[in-house]
């Protein structure tokens, strides 16, 4: 269900399917209870509120009727007992607000674990990469997904409960009140709330919603574009590339800027509507009740007091109106979060076979892209235990896309790979995490490791003098920024020296380093024990592995 493109009343109805299935997980898990607790604690301010509603209504009613009739005494006492019911009244509104916040701060401290759980730990990022071409538009920008719609869910949800509560009780405390002073003024608040509310719904529902859902796509694509610029600083500056960089990102502004334009030119629609919609309530029950007033039939103050009924039931019965803009981010919203959380990758026609070994074997092995263009057709190799194999041939035969087969991460295609556990893969360009050195070496395991093991990694693979560079094991910096490629590659080698995997695989692992360099960390791979296969294009690799396997491009196999 899109609302965006169906503004039906069905479909505004239907919007509850994916509500729940994005917020039903926090309610029936272990953490409900105490969820529970607070909500019914949160209901119960309410109720007091709405109580304490009816008493103001009463006494603003009575002080008004007071000073019509010059009655001191009796204005004085209504005045003590509305000035009472303000001061009970004040600290229990901040508390019910209190509460919605941090019962909104858990359920969101809940959902973004759960998010990230599914994000991170079932590698959903790796596979909203790798079909991002071929996926519906939907799942945009994951990483604002789960940092701001997760915010703006939990708490316009919880926003929401509480208002319809509040709109719930206040119906019941004073359509009484109301009816009792004029049934016509009730009749009339009816239609005026319904007609309202079919209006606001029917004409700004679907331009609005799609509209929001554009903006939070586009606010995050010109983020995404500054993001680049970050990480990827020295490059640009290599390339004198500022003019482009600075001509995406403007551009990607600019969308978000129309959007906005676009979106502003709604809202001011629906705040025209919803300003006059609001400022007829003023008018509304002093001309109905006129009549009766000036005639000498009920007295001045039971205007006032039917005044704020009038707009405290009107508020209640036309939320919609009142709240729309909330609303419909809160749709936007829904939309995003249940379209992540249900996402799941296109499933490929076939399967590649994987079972676990203690060698690591592949057998007619052909690969192909998603799209079912061919990488790799009837391949068959093995690598035994304490071996090494290298594996060569021109850019774009598949031998990137091999090793991700054998990882486990490239999954369209067919025959069958064996392969030994634990296995780690180097790739080309080590990934840097956030943290601090000591982070670098020991990703992605966590253990606690002596400083000695860690600093004589780091002087094997000839990064002696990087921690007293640095300050220390413990100095946090952008490590992809201050550590060039090479660097980063050595590191690389030592957190595979320190994991000591049974078998390695590294995709032009050694790019970025010299050939002195290239040899230690050979030399050192070999003394460890540890098997290995190499994916690289120097000649000079050949002298680090027992066998070398050279892969072809298909059009030029016999």
């Amino acid at each position: 269900m899109n609302i965006a493109r169906n503004s039906s009343i069905s479909a505004w109805l239907n919007l509850w399917r994916p509500f729940w299935r994005v917020a039903a997980p926090y309610w029936q898990s272990s953490e409900k209870w105490g969820a529970v607790v607070l909500l019914l604690l949160l209901f119960g301010l309410a109720l007091i509120s709405a109580g304490l509603l009816v008493l103001v209504s009463l006494f603003l009613g009575e002080v008004t009727s007071a000073l019509a009739a010059q009655e001191r005494e009796r204005f004085m006492q209504a005045l003590a007992i509305f000035l009472g019911v303000i001061v009970i009244g004040v600290p229990l509104l901040s508390l019910k607000t209190y509460m919605q916040a941090k019962l909104g701060l858990y359920w969101r401290n809940w959902l973004t674990e759960r998010f990230l759980q599914q994000y991170l730990n079932t590698q959903q990022f790796y596979q909203l990469s790798l079909h991002s071409s071929s996926l519906d538009s939907n799942i945009d920008n994951p990483d604002q997904r789960i940092a701001e719609d997760i915010k703006i869910f939990t708490q316009q949800s919880l926003f929401f409960a509480v208002v319809v509560f509040d709109s719930l009780l206040q119906l019941a405390a004073f359509t009484g009140v109301l009816w009792s002073i004029s049934q016509l003024l009730m009749v009339f608040l009816i239609l005026y709330a319904v007609i309202g509310t079919f209006f606001t719904a029917e004409v700004f529902g679907r331009p609005l919603v799609g509209i929001n859902a554009e903006q939070l796509k586009r606010e995050a694509d010109f983020r995404f574009s500054l993001v680049r610029v970050r990480e990827n600083a020295e490059a640009i500056a290599f390339y004198q590339g500022q003019e482009p960089e600075s001509q995406q990102a403007w551009q990607r502004f600019l969308a978000a800027f129309r959007n906005f334009q676009h979106l502003i030119r709604w809202q001011l629609g629906l705040n025209l509507f919803q300003n006059s919609y609001q400022y007829f309530t003023f008018l509304l029950p002093a001309l109905i009740l006129a009549p009766s007033i000036l005639a000498g039939e009920r007295e001045v103050g039971a205007e006032a007091q039917a005044g704020t009924a009038f707009r405290i039931i009107l508020l209640a019965l036309a939320l919609i109106v009142k709240q729309f803009e909330q609303l419909t981010a809160l749709i936007a919203s829904v939309e995003r979060l249940d379209h992540l959380a249900n996402f799941a990758p296109p499933e490929p026609n076939q399967r590649i076979e994987r079972v676990v070994s203690d060698r690591l074997a592949v057998h007619h092995l052909t690969l192909m892209a998603p799209d079912g263009t061919p990488l790799i057709s009837n391949l068959s190799l093995m690598l035994a235990p304490n071996e090494s194999l290298l594996i060569m041939g021109a850019s774009g035969v598949g031998k990137s896309s091999l090793l991700r087969a054998i990882a486990g991460l490239w999954t369209w295609g067919n025959g069958r790979i064996e392969y030994p556990e634990p296995m780690l893969l180097l790739p080309q360009r080590p990934y840097m995490s956030l943290g601090s050195l000591r982070d670098q070496i020991t990703y992605p395991h966590v253990s606690a490791v002596p400083d000695s093991l860690l600093l004589s990694l780091l002087t094997q693979v000839n990064l002696s003098d990087l921690a007293e560079r640095f300050g220390g094991l413990e100095a946090v910096a952008d490590w992809s920024q201050v550590l060039s490629i090479g660097e980063q590659q050595r590191l690389a080698f030592a957190r595979l020296l320190l994991a000591q995997p049974h078998y390695a695989l590294l995709d032009e692992a050694t790019s970025g380093l010299d050939e002195a360099n290239e040899r230690q960390l050979y030399q050192q791979l070999q003394a460890s024990n540890i098997t290995y296969l190499s994916v690289g294009h120097r000649p000079s690799l050949r002298a680090y592995h027992q066998s070398t396997f050279e892969m072809v491009p298909l059009d030029q196999r016999d």
